[in-house]
C-alpha cells in the first residue's frame, strides 16, 4: 500500500499529448517551505525542462511549490522553442497557484525531436490543479508511464524516537535506461524535516547505489531526473545532531530507491530476465564496475541471456575487452546463479552442461564475476535483449 505525504499532494489532467482520453499530465503540490534536491542527466543534449528544471531550482533556493510532468512527447531537442514552451507551462502553473514561476519545476518524458504541444497543455493545467489530492499517488504513477507496462512506487514508514516519517516515491523508466546522474524519472518526497545540505548527502549516496546502478540498453537518456522533496509536515526533524536518526532515514531513502530502480529494470522493455552482476575482487570500485558495465552492456551476452545459453565464452570475452590493467585471467572465475561456470581460463573442472542450463533457465540471475585481485565489489541490474525489445523500439514513433 502507497502512504501519502504530508505536504504533498498530486493531480492529473488529460492534454491530449500522444492521445486523446489518456492521463498524461502530472502536477505535484509542495508544501511551502519544503526543502528539494534533485539529479538530472549528464547527457550533454539535455532537454529543455532539464535546463529549466535546474535553473529554477536554483532561484527558488531548492524550494520549489510545484513539480509538472508530461509524459507522450520529451521536448528535447527542440531548441529554443522547447525552452519557451518549459518557461510558459511554468508560468501558467504560477498564476493558477499563486506563485513564482521558478518555484515551479518541469519535466518532461516520451519522443525526442517534437515540439511541445503547449496549449493544449496549458489548457489542461486547471483540472490538474481541480485534481489535486493526497492520496494521488497511484493514478499519477500511472499518468508517467511511456513504454513502460506497470506503475512503479515504494513506501517506507519508520519510527524516529517514538514519531512516525513517512518516505514515498514513483518512478518510470523501462528503456533508454543509463541514468548517470533513464528515459527514467523519479519522484521521492517524505514528511520529515531535513537541512538541505543533509538531503543532498543522502539523496545523492541513495541514488548511486540504486538509479545509477541500473542499465537496461546502455543509452543515457536526454531527460533523466531524479527528485527529493521534504515537507517537514509531520514535525519531525532528521539532523546531524541524531545520527541513529540520520542513519535510520539514510537507510530507508537507500532501500526506497533501490526498488524504485530495481523495478526499472524487472520492466526493461521487452525484458524476460532479471540480472544483477556482481563483480567482487577488484583493486576499487571503479574497476568492478568497469566489468560489470562491459558484461551488462554486451548484446552477445544479453542475447544468450533471452535464449537462456550458458555461453559462458561471452562473458569471459566481455571481461577480457573491459580494459582492465594486467589482468591475470588465471585468477578470475565466473559465476552463474552461483555455479561455477569457468576458471583459470577455461571452462571450470566441474561443471557440466546440465548445471549450466538448469541455472540460466531462471527468471531471475546472478552473474558473479571474482576477479580476486582487491577487495573491492561492486553490483549493476540489468536485463536481457529480446525479440520484442528490437520491436519495441523499432515501432517507437510509428
Amino acid at each position: 500500500m502507497v502512504r501519502s505525504v504530508a505536504g504533498v499532494r498530486l493531480g492529473v489532467a488529460q492534454a491530449g499529448i500522444k492521445r486523446a482520453g489518456h492521463d498524461d499530465l502530472v502536477l505535484v503540490e509542495l508544501a511551502q517551505g519544503s526543502h528539494c534536491v534533485g539529479l538530472f542527466t549528464q547527457n550533454a543534449f539535455c532537454a529543455a525542462p532539464v535546463r529549466v528544471a535546474q535553473e529554477h531550482l536554483k532561484q527558488c533556493d531548492g524550494s520549489p511549490e510545484y513539480w509538472l510532468i508530461n509524459t507522450g512527447n520529451a521536448n528535447a531537442g527542440t531548441g529554443e522553442a522547447g525552452l519557451e514552451a518549459a518557461t510558459a507551462t511554468c508560468a501558467t502553473i504560477a498564476e493558477l497557484g499563486g506563485c513564482v514561476p521558478a518555484a515551479v519545476l518541469p519535466f518532461s518524458t516520451g519522443v525526442i525531436g517534437e515540439l511541445l504541444p503547449t496549449q493544449s497543455v496549458l489548457q489542461a493545467l486547471p483540472q490538474a490543479f481541480v485534481q489535486l489530492q493526497a492520496d494521488g499517488w497511484d493514478r499519477a504513477a500511472n499518468a508517467i508511464l511511456t513504454t513502460d507496462t506497470r506503475p512503479k512506487m515504494a513506501t517506507r514508514r519508520i519510527d524516529l524516537d517514538g514519531r512516525e516519517v513517512t518516505l514515498t516515491g514513483m518512478a518510470k523508466g523501462a528503456g533508454m535506461i543509463r541514468p548517470d546522474m533513464a528515459t527514467m524519472l523519479a519522484f521521492i518526497a517524505t514528511d520529515a524535516h531535513l537541512a538541505p545540505e543533509l538531503l543532498e548527502s543522502l539523496f545523492r549516496t541513495a541514488v548511486e547505489a540504486s538509479f545509477n546502478r541500473i542499465t537496461v540498453d546502455g543509452d543515457t537518456s536526454t531527460n533523466d531526473a531524479a527528485m527529493l522533496a521534504a515537507t517537514g509536515a509531520s514535525g519531525v526533524s532528521v539532523d546531524a545532531a541524531n545520527p541513529s536518526a540520520v542513519q535510520r532515514f539514510g537507510e530507508a531513502l537507500d532501500s526506497l530507491c533501490l526498488e524504485l530502480a530495481q523495478s526499472i529494470v524487472r520492466d526493461g522493455e521487452g525484458a524476460t530476465k532479471f540480472v544483477e552482476v556482481l563483480v567482487a575482487g577488484g583493486q576499487d570500485e571503479d574497476e568492478c564496475l568497469l566489468v560489470a558495465y562491459t558484461i551488462a552492456h554486451s548484446p552477445l551476452v544479453k542475447t544468450a541471456l533471452f535464449a537462456s545459453d550458458p555461453n559462458w565464452g561471452r562473458l569471459l570475452a566481455a571481461i577480457g575487452r573491459a580494459g582492465l590493467d594486467d589482468l591475470c585471467v588465471d585468477e578470475v572465475a565466473v559465476y552463474i546463479n552461483n555455479v561455477l561456470i569457468a576458471e583459470r581460463g577455461a571452462r571450470a573442472a566441474t561443471y557440466t552442461e546440465a548445471q549450466g542450463q538448469a541455472a540460466m533457465d531462471s527468471d531471475e540471475l546472478v552473474i558473479r564475476v571474482e576477479l580476486n585481485r582487491g577487495t573491492a565489489v561492486a553490483r549493476v541490474w540489468t536485463t536481457d535483449f529480446s525479440y520484442d525489445y528490437v520491436r519495441i523500439n523499432a515501432e517507437y514513433r510509428t
